[in-house]
């Protein structure tokens, strides 16, 4: 026994094993699953048939031609009958596949026909290469079918098929291979032949889990224009490599001499025509229109249209502006090469915003009330400029303005409407594959650009809203300046109104001194940080105890005059010194502007093992549950009328918010309220110079 011999015994047993597991294990197939037994069928009469001569002294490959085309035809229909099942009785993607089936039937009857007529000439030339060329053309079939199937079936299904392709593809490149080898050098290699028998082992386990996994091989598919798109292009490359192998082998047999260096130079130039043809842009474009116009009912597959088209516009991580990726969008749609946007820059005109291939240095804007706005406004056409040079009447009194109807790269002018205002518009250049445009591009570039208008909206809105957000800073800043003005404008003014009664008194002008020096500093501070800008604060430790008596020392001049009551201690917390005591202020002068004089206002100081709490406390008018919560902490929400900046306590609540702690409010009409200052205890070293110990006992009881 010959190693070949070996080969397609053990390919005949694998198939037969299959064949009965299919017919065991099967009770009611399909009608793909009868198609596939007479595919496996075919198999295993090939391989026996091929066992069987290969043992005979004299090999005679024609006497097995006609079961080999029987066995590829099977497999064929096999395919084709999973595609067509996936397909509607109205799809006319069934045209794609009618196309296939028809050119594998004229084949395979070709051959047979053929072979039939002329059955002992097998070995002449012309009848040889007849025959290779047809069985390349099947095998082509195949694969294309195969690959269709492959690229059209879901993610969820392919792993029932994925074994099957395998063995199916892997055999059938291998047959295409050895049968392009034949035409080429004029004879089947023998150790290709004799390997045949394995490769053809091998398919059968793959087929068998496949088949275990559809037990009726009802799939679900779908038919993409992409699927279609690469099955017409694999095809139509398959069949041009077939002619140029055969018109290559014909260079080499009346070249002479030369023949074979000319097959090969032959051979090289149609890769590369090919290489070349599959890397035109303008081919692949008319290919797409051609599969569009003769397998679908729409000339465009809008899913995958509007995917790519909000991929485009939501690209992130592109360095290109929204308006240029609005172009590249649009152009997308009908395969141009870019173009130009224009948008209105808030005046009177539209001014360009972006260019894509074409000139982006324009001296002049186009005026909102000149007639190209004005036509696209009333009517929200797409201006196609071929067609309106041609018929300028369809167009009424549209007249272009100089700057675009000087360019010959202008082909259409797509409006761009939002909320039925016109923002814009954008130029286009012309297709490389649409010579004319047709109510499917019309209505899906409208679409398109009532989408992009959108996004431009948006942009325009996230523009205004952070300018807005710039001048809310600004407003913000000066209005905490006005309130430290206003704070430094009543000391000085008490200083001058006490100044006419106690000018004469050497404390009150060392107090009033104290004072001045005290506003002085506090406008340096200011000064700045307004010219330093955004400076981050500087923390220290400082004692929450001396703060409180120096604010109680700052307000004792007014009534009811504050008092502060200290348990336990010390109360070291992290802050800015002063901004904490300008808070510590602020709360006790509300509370005297909110208390009679007869009423009281106290400041209670005590601390846990984790906070330090500090609580201003007075016996005023109080307020209730509504105005905390809506109005006392919300900025520029004054009860003080024309005295007040409405920020004081919303400030002081940010400003304790901000070192970790919180403010609460109790009170109540006519009971009081509290003020509740929690802050973290700080437990690093002091580091306050003005902490000192005699001031507790100056003001710890006072």
């Amino acid at each position: 026994m010959n190693i070949g011999l070996a080969g397609y015994a053990l390919s005949a047993i694998a198939f037969s094993a299959l064949l009965a597991i299919l017919l065991i294990g099967w009770r009611r197939p399909g009608p793909v699953g009868h198609v596939l037994m007479w595919a496996v069928a075919g198999s295993v009469l090939w391989s026996a048939l091929f066992a069987w001569q290969w043992s005979r002294p004299v090999f005679n490959p024609g006497f097995l031609f006609i079961i080999e085309v029987f066995r590829d035809s099977a497999w064929i229909g096999f395919l084709w009958l999973l595609n067509w099942k996936a397909t509607g009785p109205e799809d006319r993607a069934r045209r794609y596949l009618a196309a296939i089936g028809v050119v594998a039937g004229v084949i395979a009857l070709a051959l047979v026909v053929h072979f039939i007529i002329s059955p002992g000439v097998v070995s002449d030339d012309p009848v040889r290469d007849f025959l290779l060329v047809g069985k390349l053309g099947l095998a082509l079939c195949l694969l294309v079918l195969l690959e269709h199937l492959l690229r059209s079936t879901t993610p969820a299904d392919r792993w029932q098929i994925k074994y099957v392709a395998l063995g199916l593809g892997g055999v059938y490149v291998f047959e295409f291979y050895i049968h392009a080898e034949a035409l080429m050098l004029g004879g089947m290699s023998q150790h290709l032949l004799d390997a045949r028998g394995y490769i053809f082992a091998l398919m059968a386990p793959l087929i068998a889990i496949s088949a275990a996994r559809n037990p009726r091989w009802e799939l679900d598919v779908f038919v993409s224009r992409g699927v279609v798109f690469q099955g017409v292009t694999l095809m139509a490359a398959g069949l041009y490599l077939v002619i140029m192998a055969a018109a290559g082998y014909y260079v080499r047999v009346f070249g002479g001499d030369w023949g074979t260096v000319l097959q090969v130079v032959f051979l090289f130039a149609a890769l590369m025509l090919l290489v070349g043809a599959l890397l035109s842009e303008r081919l692949r474009a008319r290919l797409r229109v051609f599969v569009s116009k003769h397998f679908f009912s729409y000339r465009f597959d809008y899913r995958d249209e509007w995917l790519r088209f909000i991929a485009t516009m939501a690209a992130s991580d592109s360095h290109e502006d929204l308006p240029v990726r609005v172009i590249r969008a649009l152009a997308n749609i009908v395969d141009s090469g870019g173009g130009q946007i224009w948008l209105r820059d808030g005046g009177r005109t539209y001014q360009l915003m972006g260019t894509v291939g074409m000139p982006g240095q324009v001296a002049t804007g186009v005026a909102q009330d000149s007639p190209l706005p004005v036509f696209l406004r009333d009517s929200g056409w797409i201006v196609d400029l071929p067609e309106y040079r041609q018929y300028p009447e369809r167009y009424g009194n549209l007249v272009l303005p100089p700057v675009l109807n000087d360019q010959d790269a202008v082909w259409l002018i797509v409006p761009l409407f939002h909320d039925r205002d016109l923002m814009g518009f954008v130029v286009l250049m012309p297709s490389l594959s649409v010579s004319r445009l047709t109510w499917e591009e019309r209505d899906l570039l409208k679409t398109a650009g009532l989408q992009a208008a959108t996004h431009l909206a948006q942009l325009d809105a996230s523009r205004a809203l952070a300018e807005v957000r710039q001048f809310e800073g600004f407003n913000r800043l000066s209005a905490y300046v006005l309130h430290d003005l206003k704070n430094l404008i009543a000391q000085l003014s008490l200083v001058v109104s006490n100044a006419r009664r106690h000018g004469d008194n050497p404390a009150f002008l060392k107090d009033a001194i104290a004072t001045v020096e005290n506003a002085v500093n506090r406008m340096n501070r200011l000064m700045e940080q307004l010219r330093a800008g955004d400076v981050p604060p500087r923390y220290l430790t400082v004692d929450l105890e001396t703060l409180a008596a120096q604010a109680v020392a700052n307000r004792s001049t007014h009534k009811p005059v504050p008092v502060l009551q200290v348990e336990g201690g010390p109360f070291p917390v992290r802050a800015v010194r002063d901004r904490l005591l300008s808070v510590i202020n602020h709360l006790v002068q509300n509370a005297q502007e909110a208390t009679p004089a007869e009423g009281s206002v106290t400041l209670r100081l005590w601390r846990d093992a984790e906070q330090v709490h500090l609580a201003v406390q007075d016996t005023g008018v109080g307020m209730d549950a509504d105005f905390i919560r809506s109005r006392l902490f919300k900025p520029f929400e004054s009860t003080k009328g024309l005295t007040g900046m409405g920020i004081g306590a919303y400030e002081s609540r940010e400003l304790v918010r901000s070192l970790g702690g919180d403010v609460e409010v109790t009170s109540s009409p006519g009971a009081g309220t509290t003020m509740h200052i929690r802050l973290p205890v700080s437990d690093e070293a002091w580091d306050d110079p003005q902490r000192s110990g005699s001031l507790r006992s100056e003001h710890g009881t006072v």
